[in-house]
């Protein structure tokens, strides 16, 4: 067994090296309900085999220690040597390979059910959310606001809230679901969406908008306008650039329902399918969303963020965000 979990945790330590040096994409969420599997089988054998294996062992010693100390006593020695505590301790004491399985387990499903039922922190990676989300800033989402979902397979069974426009969401990417991406809900099924000149409009109204002044892009280093938007029922910042244009490809994007989408040379429109939603940056001219690849299915949402709890940068960061 001490051989057996050696390979285990070699097999672990080479999967997260490659994982950080980019030799592979990870699944944390597999990786931790694999973990969560693997201990749970090293505790059941513990409770139920190794430990009454140890018990027995230890009361067998007292046993043996009784009926000799007996046996001196009818013959007159009342004064034995030897201790065995230190025995009984050692006999007594978990193997290094069961402390570091057994002995995990409970520590390893409680990360498991909080990480899959209740909050997941993430880390912004790109400046996409900017102004709302900076790059290094660590985040909460709550897993259970839209519904309950089934770890790994991310299976709604249960319904909470329904998806709000406005809304600041993390899915899996549709183009690789392995990856988590993270942008704002601009458009809910049924709804046509056009950013055109710079511009949105959902549903043929435009979206309001008020002057906030420049903002300062430390990833750029670069000013560009900033604006208060409303969506739905959330007043949120954003930032455009006027210096680009929008600018999509030299061929029309391939993905699933891209016949909802109108491309020219002002932007785009799109009609967002049924289970469906259209995800956009607050960066909006800095940002590869709906746009560039396509919409977000119902069964792709990871949960609503809605906390940054750290910025080693810069801890004025830390608080609820829109």
């Amino acid at each position: 067994m001490a051989t057996l979990t050696a390979a285990l945790y070699g097999a672990l330590i080479v999967y997260l090296g490659g994982w950080f040096l980019g030799m592979w994409s990870g699944n944390f969420s597999l990786l931790l309900f694999m973990l969560t599997m693997v201990t749970l089988c090293f505790w059941l054998a513990e409770r139920f085999v190794f430990q009454p294996r140890r018990l027995a062992a230890a009361i067998n010693l007292e046993q043996q220690d009784a009926a000799r100390r007996a046996v001196l006593a009818q013959q007159g020695i009342t004064r034995v040597d030897g201790d065995i505590e230190q025995a009984k301790h050692k006999l007594l004491m978990q193997p290094w390979w069961l402390d570091w399985t057994a002995g995990l387990f409970p520590v390893i499903l409680i990360v498991f059910l909080l990480r899959s039922f209740l909050f997941e922190p993430f880390k912004i990676p790109s400046g996409s959310m900017v102004p709302t989300l900076l790059v290094g800033d660590l985040i909460l989402v709550s897993k259970f606001h839209y519904g309950v979902r089934l770890p790994v397979i991310n299976k709604k069974i249960i319904d909470n809230h329904p998806v709000a426009r406005g809304d600041v969401m993390v899915f899996r990417y549709p183009v690789d679901p392995r990856l988590d991406y993270i942008k704002r809900v601009v458009g809910l099924p049924g709804d046509e969406i056009a950013y055109l000149g710079q511009k949105l409009t959902i549903n043929g109204v435009l979206v309001p908008t008020v002057a906030q002044g420049e903002h300062y892009d430390e990833d750029s280093m670069s000013y560009s306008p900033m604006y208060t938007e409303k969506l739905g029922d959330v007043d949120h910042k954003m930032r455009v650039d006027l210096r680009r244009s929008a600018y999509y490809g030299p061929e029309p994007h391939s993905f699933p329902n891209a016949e909802n989408c109108r491309y020219s040379p002002e932007g785009v429109v799109c009609k967002v399918p049924p289970g469906h939603y259209f995800m956009m940056g607050d960066n909006r001219d800095n940002s590869m969303d709906s746009r560039y690849w396509g919409f977000v299915p119902d069964e792709n949402i990871v949960g609503k963020a809605f906390l940054v709890w750290m910025n080693f940068g810069n801890l004025g960061r830390i608080g609820a965000f829109k």
